[in-house]
């Protein structure tokens, strides 16, 4: 009879265990030695080790942004030490857009090779719209919920100033039971942000469209940002469904102009102390970056977000490096985006040739997405990222080869790759630019260099 009440009992303390670490997050289980599937999912597409993945997520410098309500999603590691990530804006606005025209940009931007979508629709029906992208998209889905919260504040109250907390953290709560990956929550712009921007002159003042919402509230009911003075609450959900919180910069410059100035950098260090906090909740989190900064302030930038934010991944917009490239500024945001990646910054937000012009279409997706490629990749270059360099050298032999269905294929557009190629016609087998003089096939023919020399 004692054995058999020993026995119950060990029975009733494992399932006892079993039941606490299921309530646990990744953060906490990471931290207690626990390698999740998820994580040894991110070190096989990067060709690390599970444990590597495990750590950064214990110590906050990689997230693993996985919502379980979003099903057949395939994780996406962010960070330190993994290869620089390309997040895409998709969504209506006001003037245009339905679920068809934003299924249409999500289809776009994995076939050009994004790692996350975000969602920022303002018109239409949001919330399916919202469900319709989760359902479609295998890769995380990211939103922006104090936009759908002030657009319905003014539906049924009125204007976004009568938005109550609550009606704000209701939202929230209904994207993250909807199958959200990660939000972004402008919770650093508290009103000593907002006394700097009073004191300076700014070119551009505030162009954060949430950051804007929430400025238009506090100065009107004289309190501060909810999500600065109920972050506990926000850290409560964000936990109950294990999602990444990305700390978003409502401060941050738009122009370049106004670049690393008082508020922006007032605004960055609260978010460090509240990236404390949110891994003392088990949450994790990640740090958004401005905006417009000249190249030489980008690398300063990165830096004293990691600084600041204690090594936490950082996701920058672009950063656009000029203010007058209207309908380039895909290339604008690539160059600057390619400096910040070197030197540290973990996650690009894409810019498309539309940025501050009109609502983008799939053809703008795609050309944000690849340029931004382009720049992660360069950067991982630079890094040293596991496996980056490989690639390049298996074109580079295969250009020596003039081997162009491997050059394809290598591409990161092979269909591009495949009808510049043919554009014009040639008689041999280098491309019409250099015909019969190709300096390769030359150097082959009469110095008797080898083709593929390893």
């Amino acid at each position: 009879m004692i054995e058999v009440t020993k026995g119950l009992l060990a029975v009733f303390i494992a399932l006892g265990f079993l039941f606490w670490e299921a309530m646990m997050t990744q953060l906490e289980l990471a931290r207690r030695g626990i390698i999740l599937p998820q994580m040894r999912a991110v070190a096989e597409q990067e060709g690390v080790e599970a444990d590597f993945v495990r750590r950064g997520v214990a110590n906050g410098t990689i997230v693993v942004s996985v919502n379980g309500a979003h099903k057949g999603l395939v994780p996406c590691g962010i960070g330190q030490g993994l290869r620089t990530k390309v997040n895409a804006n998709i969504g209506t606005s006001s003037d245009y857009g339905s679920v068809e025209t934003e299924l249409a940009k999500l289809q776009a931007a994995v076939e050009c090779g994004t790692d996350t979508v975000m969602d920022l629709s303002t018109g239409g029906d949001i919330s399916a719209i919202r469900r319709e992208i989760i359902a479609a998209s295998t890769i995380p889905v990211g939103t922006v919920p104090i936009y759908q919260a002030g657009i319905k504040a003014i539906e049924e109250r009125g204007a976004i100033v009568d938005m109550t907390v609550d009606d704000l953290f209701t939202v929230i709560e209904e994207h993250c039971r909807d199958g959200v990956d990660f939000i972004t929550v402008h919770c650093g712009l508290t009103r000593s942000a907002l006394e700097c921007l009073k004191q300076q002159k700014r070119v551009a003042d505030v162009v954060s469209r949430g950051g804007a919402f929430l400025i238009g509230w506090m100065l009107h009911n004289e309190r501060e940002n909810p999500l600065y003075e109920y972050y506990d609450r926000l850290l409560d959900i964000a936990r109950d469904f294990d999602i990444t919180l990305s700390l978003g910069d409502g401060m941050r410059p738009g122009c370049i102009a106004d670049a690393t100035d008082r508020a922006q950098v007032e605004e960055l260090l609260v978010i460090g102390e509240l990236v404390e906090r949110a891994w003392q909740a088990g949450v994790q989190v990640m740090v958004e970056g401005p905006g417009h900064v000249p190249l030489n302030q980008i690398e300063a930038n990165v830096k004293l977000e990691k600084s600041i934010c204690k090594g936490a991944p950082f996701y920058v917009l672009g950063p656009l490096v000029t203010d007058i490239a209207a309908g380039y500024d895909h290339i604008t945001s690539a160059i600057g985006g390619a400096v910040a990646a070197a030197a540290g910054a973990d996650f690009l937000c894409y810019v498309t040739p539309a940025e501050h012009l009109s609502l983008p279409d799939p053809d703008d997706v795609r050309e944000g997405v690849i340029a931004s490629r382009i720049a992660a990749h360069a950067a991982d270059i630079a890094k040293g990222v596991k496996g980056a360099a490989q690639r390049d050298l298996e074109m580079s032999l295969a250009r020596k080869k003039l081997d162009w269905e491997a050059q394809e294929r290598l591409s990161l557009r092979p269909e591009l790759s495949r009808r510049v190629h043919h554009k014009h016609d040639t008689i041999g087998d280098a491309c019409s630019m250099c015909g019969e003089y190709c300096a390769m096939r030359l150097v082959e023919e009469y110095l008797g260099v080898s083709a593929g020399w390893c």
